[in-house]
């Protein structure tokens, strides 16, 4: 085991290894480094920690246990590593040597610095897909009349797009060069008081995400992949994201997937995956009218972004729907209940604990002990704090 400044690697457990084949090989004991969080992220995690032990022991009987390892990011970090420290160079050396992390909601500074430490992470470790499952729990209010219809794993790329962060304020040197520089060369005007910023996807980052959601569909026998775009306006970048993601499908997968196009009928041919595409604005109205007709969406990181938040209000909000930011070489998930996709069976091989969780957090809704933001929704509901509320799904598996 590696030594490091401030965290203990516990004696008594195992790294996760990622074998050369790209196969997730976990031992018993696998060792698990957690970033608390700050503000609520600390009761979310107490909560979330007492969840997983008790979906494991439950599982397993003690033959098999997760050891966990605090790590630092966030406030906590500045406090041990020094006030600039928000994301330590140890924290990111520990999870490249341990392949995962899962962390609760943390701080974003204010001012200068990183902008943002979960954009930061994800583009150091290059998660490039952010896996998002959002489906309905029986008894969760919800704003639309038949919630249960919306059951959807999203795929957004999570390293390109808007978000490469790759943008300049108005009336920086940097602006003014790149404005000239499009006026002068490609002839392409922009006005003079503007902020600039490039929006790069590539054909790299757009196969591989959708790699991953096409394989999600076959191993979990979903009926289809939707790519979401909107390449009818941005057709070199937006539009190039649906073009690469068919081409993928066509070389990749020709043997295990129909396009829509190709169909004579609305009937696939049994076994294979549909590979659609939808507008981005005509996505936001079909999973409100029509959600039964899609199960997995594959997006650039933006549409991605305002999907997955959309999806989850449909359900009854943002703490209901679980994320998971993974890479080929690492992955790091949000310390939030429910299911979180293949990637955790194959970080944490736990079918049998998710079954658990997902039985015990149906049983704590349905007796309406939940937290604040179903609390102030569901009227007669008892209101608990995060790890009461975690305490009670542990009881309810």
């Amino acid at each position: 085991m590696s030594s490091y400044q401030h965290v203990t690697v516990p004696r008594e457990g195992e790294r996760i290894v990622i074998a050369a084949d790209g196969r997730w090989q976990v031992p018993d004991r696998p060792i698990v480094p957690y970033i608390e969080g700050d503000g609520t992220g600390r009761d979310i995690w107490r909560a979330s920690q007492i969840v997983f032990d008790a979906a494991v022991e439950k599982a397993y009987g003690g033959r098999r246990q997760v050891v966990w390892m605090e790590i630092f990011a966030g406030e906590k970090a500045t406090r041990i590593y020094g006030k600039d420290a928000w994301l330590p160079d140890e924290t990111n050396a520990i999870i490249r040597d341990f392949k995962i992390a899962i962390k609760g909601p943390l701080t974003t500074p204010v001012g200068g610095g990183i902008r943002s430490i979960n954009v930061t992470l994800r583009q150091i470790h290059d998660l490039y897909a952010c896996v998002r499952p959002v489906r309905w729990f029986e008894g969760v209010p919800s704003p639309v009349k038949e919630p249960q219809k919306l059951d959807v794993v999203i795929f957004r790329e999570n390293t390109e797009d808007v978000y490469a962060g790759i943008e300049f304020k108005e009336g920086t040197p940097e602006a003014r060069a790149l404005i000239e520089f499009l006026g002068a060369e490609l002839h392409k005007e922009i006005r003079a008081d503007s902020g600039v910023g490039v929006k790069p996807i590539s054909r790299t980052g757009s196969q591989r995400l959708v790699r991953r959601a096409i394989a999600y569909a076959l191993k979990h026998r979903k009926p289809s992949v939707t790519l979401v775009h909107k390449g009818n306006i941005m057709k070199f970048t937006e539009g190039a994201f649906r073009d690469w993601g068919y081409e993928l499908a066509r070389s990749e997968f020709r043997d295990h997937v129909v396009l829509e196009a190709e169909l004579a009928s609305g009937t696939p041919p049994a076994g294979k995956v549909v590979v659609k595409d939808r507008i981005a604005d005509s996505m936001f109205q079909q999973v409100l009218l029509r959600p039964d007709e899609y199960s997995v969406l594959a997006t650039p990181n933006l549409n991605g972004d305002y999907l997955s938040d959309a999806c989850a209000a449909q359900v009854g909000g943002l703490g209901l729907a679980p994320g998971a930011n993974i890479g080929d070489h690492a992955a790091i998930f949000e310390a939030t209940w429910g299911e979180a996709g293949d990637a955790v069976e194959r970080a944490l091989a736990k079918t049998i604990e998710q079954k658990r969780v997902t039985y015990g957090l149906e049983r704590t809704i349905a007796a309406k002990t939940v937290t604040y933001d179903l609390e102030r929704q569901m009227p007669g509901a008892t209101l608990l704090r995060c790890s009461e509320f975690g305490r009670a799904i542990a009881a309810n598996m």
